[in-house]
C-alpha cells in the first residue's frame, strides 16, 4: 500500500497478533453474539488489546449474531452497547440483524437472505434519539480522540485502558474491571447488564465532573450513579473537555 503511494495505512482486520500494529492493523473482535454477556467480554477484550500494544480496536455495536430489531430486549442491548461504543477507540455500528429479508434473486449472491435494517433510525424513535445523542458526544470529542490516536502512534499509549494505567499507586484501581479510562481525562462506566438503571462508580483521586449533571465530585471514593436508559455514567477531570 505504501508502494502504491498511500500514507497513514490503516486496515480493518478480524485477526492480528502482537506487533501487527506496525502494519496499520485496526482490529475488530469478530462475529460475536448479541447479548449482555458478549458486551461484557468486549470491555475486557478492548482493554487487553490496548495493553498488548494495539490501540486501534473496535467491536460490532449490538453484536453480530442474534439481534432482532423489533425486540425490546435487543433494543436495550443495542443502546447500552452504542453508549459504550461512543467511548471506544473506533465507534462502529455493524451486525447481521433479524428478521432476515427475502433473497433478492435466484442466482449467485442474490440467493442469500439479507439481514434486517441496521441504521440508527431502524429501532424506533426512542433508540434513535439516544443514538443521536451519543453520536453528537462522539463528534464533540473528535479532537480529543484524534490527540489520543496521535499519542498512540508516537508512544504506543493505549487509547482505552484500565484505571491502574493512570493511577498505578491506587490499590483499588487495580481491582476495578467494569470501568475504564479513554485517554487520561475521561472515565467511562458502561452499563453491562440488562435492566440496570444505576451502578456503583469508583472515582480515583482528583476532582471529577459528571457529564450528565455537571456536578463535581471528589475522587478517592465509590458512589452510586443513576443510569437511565438514555445515559451511562461518564466523568471528566475537572477543568478538561468543556465541550462535554
Amino acid at each position: 500500500m505504501k508502494a502504491a503511494g498511500q500514507d497513514n495505512v490503516l486496515n480493518l482486520l478480524r485477526c492480528a497478533w502482537a506487533g501487527s500494529q506496525k502494519y496499520g492493523a485496526l482490529v475488530w473482535s469478530g462475529d460475536i453474539d448479541s447479548s449482555f454477556r458478549s458486551l461484557r467480554n468486549q470491555l475486557a477484550a478492548g482493554l487487553n488489546m490496548g495493553l498488548a500494544g494495539m490501540p486501534w480496536w473496535t467491536t460490532d455495536i449490538g453484536g453480530f449474531h442474534g439481534g432482532n430489531i423489533y425486540s425490546e430486549e435487543f433494543r436495550e442491548l443495542l443502546v447500552r452497547w452504542f453508549q459504550f461504543g461512543a467511548f471506544c477507540p473506533v465507534f462502529r455500528l455493524h451486525g447481521f440483524r433479524e428478521p432476515l429479508k427475502e433473497p433478492l434473486g435466484m442466482t449467485g449472491g442474490g440467493r442469500v437472505a439479507s439481514g434486517a435494517d441496521n441504521e440508527v433510525w431502524s429501532y424506533g424513535e426512542e433508540v434513535y434519539e439516544i443514538c443521536k445523542k451519543y453520536m453528537e458526544i462522539r463528534e464533540r470529542i473528535r479532537p480529543y480522540v484524534k490527540s489520543l490516536m496521535q499519542e498512540a502512534h508516537e508512544k504506543g499509549t493505549p487509547v482505552m485502558r484500565p484505571l491502574f494505567y493512570d493511577f498505578p499507586e491506587d490499590e483499588q484501581a487495580w481491582e476495578i474491571e467494569d470501568e475504564y479510562m479513554l485517554g487520561s481525562d475521561i472515565l467511562v462506566c458502561p452499563i453491562l447488564y440488562d435492566n440496570m438503571r444505576e451502578r456503583d462508580v469508583y472515582l480515583p483521586a482528583g476532582r471529577w465532573r459528571n457529564i450528565n449533571d455537571n456536578e463535581i465530585y471528589e475522587g478517592g471514593r465509590t458512589l452510586t450513579c443513576s443510569a437511565p436508559i438514555d445515559a451511562i455514567p461518564v466523568f471528566v477531570r475537572e477543568g478538561t473537555l468543556e465541550m462535554l
